[in-house]
């Protein structure tokens, strides 16, 4: 039978494809795992050193090898079967969670002194950062492949926002497991996702090394992908974009002292806190795959990340829980907005055979700010005070998207319609 055409837009038209059902249960059951082992350690170290500083130090530990690594790890993905790659950094993954279990146990910790513990904690985030080098780019690598190109923009619509939910539900679920079920047994959790993620890969089967330049030299390979993404103004400027957002704006890095020491509402508290950004992200989901996001894009992030940086500031300033909630959930809106279209951007951009070396570049400009901003926040935190730290992280944000607005009319004017319509005719 022929194919009806229509000009209205399928918002599932990506969730026809088997395996890329399959990449969305991986991918969010990963990231959940992360986000909610990340949150798990952050009120484990602040619950032993009640030190705000400490929580910038979990970050550091995770981005030195994550940053360290990147470019390096771009260049392998590009040379390696996605798949295989992937299962080793799942595993890897799953060794250090299952070591982090074992460090939560009193009956394995009971006779060791607060300091080894910390860390030994710390030398677990240092080698999952190791890990996280090669994951992300394998990831987005991997996506491409399992979906026809003119399927990209709602791909990455969808892989973005399963991202962006699974960044939120697992700090938000280690809040409250960490209240019902205690730190230990909430790290069990975090291992079983992993062990989920592993099930989930098994069903994609493995796929072929695009890459014609098979053996090219690291140096060779690497200049080849800067040099892309310095050259592209387009995306070098959504990555630059939404660095600072990140890097600056970290407020949830001190949510633990928000919870414990400002507003007094307890782990149960900083569950609802920590849950709050998943709403306004669960919502940027269900709208982006409706109401596409890659008409006027430029605009549609400048505005995301304002808002982002106005809530905040809102947060920042809050002595009212319910305020606090309410300025989370609206950052997680606004920061789901941001991921879908820079995601989108990408995913469009980007030529297969460098996929892994851009990945890496986007890891580094972006994946590890989540970390570098939490070091920032904890370190201004120290110097400062918790508020006035993330008012400051706010604060910075809002001046940089209006330098950018300003001083950047092709950003601010970047429409992506084009380039989808360019993909659609593909097949």
């Amino acid at each position: 039978m022929e194919e009806i055409k229509s000009n209205k837009p399928d918002p599932y038209q990506a969730l026809r494809y088997k395996e890329f059902n399959v990449f969305l249960l991986l991918r969010f059951a990963m990231v959940f795992a992360w986000s909610m082992q990340f949150i798990v350690i952050e009120w484990e170290v602040y619950s032993l050193t009640k030190n705000p500083l400490s929580l910038g130090i979990i970050g550091l530990m995770e981005v030195i090898p994550a940053v360290g690594m990147a470019l390096f790890a771009g260049h392998i993905v590009d040379q390696k079967e996605k798949k295989g790659l992937l299962v080793k950094c799942i595993l890897g993954f799953s060794v250090i969670s299952f070591g982090l279990f074992l460090l939560t146990w009193p009956k394995v910790v009971g006779d060791w002194s607060s300091n080894v513990i910390l860390y030994s904690i710390y030398a677990l985030v240092f080698f999952g950062g190791l890990v996280r080098a090669f994951m992300g780019p394998t990831i987005f690598s991997l996506l491409s492949l399992i979906i026809p190109k003119k399927v990209y923009p709602n791909a990455a619509t969808w892989s973005s926002s399963v991202w962006q939910i699974g960044a939120v539900m697992g700090p938000a679920l280690a809040g409250f497991s960490i209240n019902w079920i205690g730190v230990h047994w909430s790290m069990c959790i975090v291992f079983g996702f992993s062990i989920l993620s592993l099930i989930a890969l098994s069903q994609i089967s493995a796929k072929p090394i695009i890459n014609p330049k098979i053996g090219e030299s690291i140096k060779d390979s690497l200049t080849e992908g800067l040099t892309f993404v310095f050259k592209n103004q387009v995306v070098l400027g959504a990555l630059s974009l939404d660095m600072i957002a990140v890097l600056f704006g970290g407020a949830v890095a001190l949510l633990p002292v928000f919870a414990q020491d400002i507003l007094k509402v307890g782990s149960e508290g900083f569950g609802i806190l920590r849950a709050a950004p998943a709403v306004g992200a669960f919502i940027t989901m269900i709208v982006s795959a409706y109401v596409p996001l890659y008409k006027n894009a430029g605009k549609k992030l400048l505005i995301a990340i304002f808002v982002f940086g106005l809530s905040i500031i809102l947060f920042g300033l809050s002595t009212y829980f319910w305020l606090s909630v309410f300025a989370l959930f609206l950052s997680g809106l606004a920061d789901g907005i941001s991921v879908v279209i820079r995601q989108t951007i990408l995913q469009l951009k980007t030529p297969d055979h460098m996929r892994g070396r851009v990945g890496a570049v986007n890891s580094i400009f972006v994946g590890s700010s989540n970390e570098l901003g939490a070091f920032e926040s904890g370190a201004t935190a120290k110097l400062m005070g918790a508020v006035t730290s993330v008012v400051f992280g706010g604060s910075v944000t809002l001046l940089t998207v209006i330098v950018t607005a300003l001083k950047s009319p092709t950003f601010r004017n970047l429409d992506l319609k084009r380039d989808m319509d360019e993909h659609h005719k593909l097949e």
